[in-house]
């Protein structure tokens, strides 16, 4: 006989006969009941529930009436064989949860422990403000588009007003917000690059075109590219002079927009960052930049100063549909902003990054080529696809899952290993270079 985890409350408007019959019709439907279960009695029903007989028969009753139980004389009462599907889901033996991996990606930056006073101030902050009464400003609060326009030119080399400065809620969301405004045509996307904008591409039925990730690009037919000219994404390079200027070149020649994604340019440790591909030609680049590598991914915000010729259009399609991103979160960033936390997060991640970069190159230099230099929160590196899967297989052993550059091709053909070093402690990068190391062999 089934015992029933049904749970009545008295203080819910429904009746108690109701509550029971739809708890009851649920876990027939879900498969917890299972055609031919036997149920209890009434009376035994009503004494585990504390309620009156009645109440149970009222239930039983209904349940009979719509098909999902049936009594047999003599026997009892039963799930009903046609009530629901068959449902074999619970009888199945559960498997056992597999570990969850530490993933050493690419997005997670490190964040100083010492540093979570400055981000729980922020928000007491935000708390204790109150929220504009209508939809506010649909270029992102004035304020805080003051602050990045300031922090645009003083770290990016990139000269802009604060009303051209649209907030976002992060790259793919500025990506997703430019493409109605692309003359038609299909999207060239680095490849290997970042997945995320190659599918945000596609849902809006644009063609993705695989760009080339290192050498001139080709802009002949093409709406737009897609680059990460600062840090080439996730090869590590930075686009050369001569190509910078070839590819706004092409642009200008073929009508087209090139995408600057710059995603972490603020974490070089090896030079000095690397001036924005806006910089050079406002007209034809669309900046993006994000506050996901140095506040946190969870955040999801960032911004956009996208040509002149688009501004008015984006803030009055914004206007319309109400489309930014929440404002707790704009007072939060611009809070951490004024305190200075955000640049002391970027020179402590630095530090972090610079030391270990080192560590994970000396393990995997003996077995690969590094395909960029060391910079940001990621090092990658091309070897072999045997050593590739070994040395995954050794990572997950040891749970860890660190990522093939495969991962991020498409038509490219490109073998190698992208450890991403940001969002984990030191103890648990040791662990995993030691995994890697075994599954290397050295």
């Amino acid at each position: 006989m089934k015992t029933l985890p049904v749970r009545l409350d008295r203080d819910r408007p429904e009746p108690l006969g109701v509550q029971l019959s739809t708890q009851v019709r649920d876990l027939v439907v879900g498969g917890a009941l299972a055609p031919g279960d036997r149920l209890p009695s009434t009376r035994a029903l009503a004494s585990d529930l504390g309620v009156a007989r009645s109440v149970t028969e009222q239930a039983y009753d209904q349940l009979r009436a719509e098909g999902w139980i049936t009594a047999q004389q003599g026997s009892g009462t039963f799930v009903a064989s046609g009530g629901a599907p068959p449902s074999t889901a619970h009888r199945r033996p559960r498997r056992a949860a597999e570990p969850e991996l530490v993933s050493l990606d690419l997005g997670s930056p490190w964040i100083d422990p010492r540093h979570r006073a400055g981000w729980r101030r922020a928000w007491r902050e935000v708390s204790t403000l109150t929220p504009p009464a209508g939809y506010p400003d649909p270029r992102g609060i004035p304020e805080l588009r003051i602050a990045v326009a300031d922090r645009l030119a003083r770290t990016r080399g990139l000269a802009v007003d604060p009303d051209e400065v649209l907030l976002t809620a992060g790259t793919t969301d500025g990506l997703r917000q430019l493409l109605p405004y692309l003359p038609d045509g299909p999207v060239g996307v680095e490849d290997p690059g970042y997945r995320a904008a190659e599918q945000c591409v596609r849902v809006t039925g644009r063609e993705v075109v695989d760009l080339p990730a290192t050498g001139p690009i080709a802009m002949a037919g093409l709406a737009a590219a897609y680059v990460t000219p600062a840090h080439q994404h996730p090869l590590g390079h930075v686009m050369p002079a001569a190509d910078r200027l070839a590819l706004l070149a092409a642009a200008q020649e073929h009508g087209a927009l090139v995408v600057e994604d710059d995603y972490d340019s603020e974490l070089r440790y090896d030079v000095a960052p690397i001036p924005a591909l806006a910089a050079l030609d406002r007209s034809r680049v669309a900046y993006l930049g994000t506050a996901s590598k140095s506040v946190g991914p969870a955040l999801r915000l960032g911004w956009m100063v996208p040509p002149p010729a688009l501004l008015r259009p984006l803030v009055d399609l914004r206007a319309r549909t109400y489309d930014m991103p929440s404002w707790p979160t704009q007072r939060a960033l611009l809070a951490l902003l004024r305190e200075g936390w955000v640049d002391k997060v970027v020179r402590t991640a630095r530090r972090v990054y610079a030391d270990r970069a080192p560590r994970v190159a000396e393990v995997l230099a003996p077995h690969g080529i590094p395909a960029g230099p060391a910079a940001g929160m990621y090092s990658t590196w091309f070897m072999p696809s045997p050593a590739v899967r070994r040395a995954r297989a050794a990572a997950r052993d040891a749970g860890f899952d660190v990522a093939p550059i495969s991962r991020y091709c498409r038509s490219a053909r490109m073998s190698g290993l992208v450890v991403g070093f940001g969002g984990v402690t030191d103890a648990e990068l040791d662990r995993a270079l030691a995994a890697l190391r075994r599954g290397l062999g050295s």
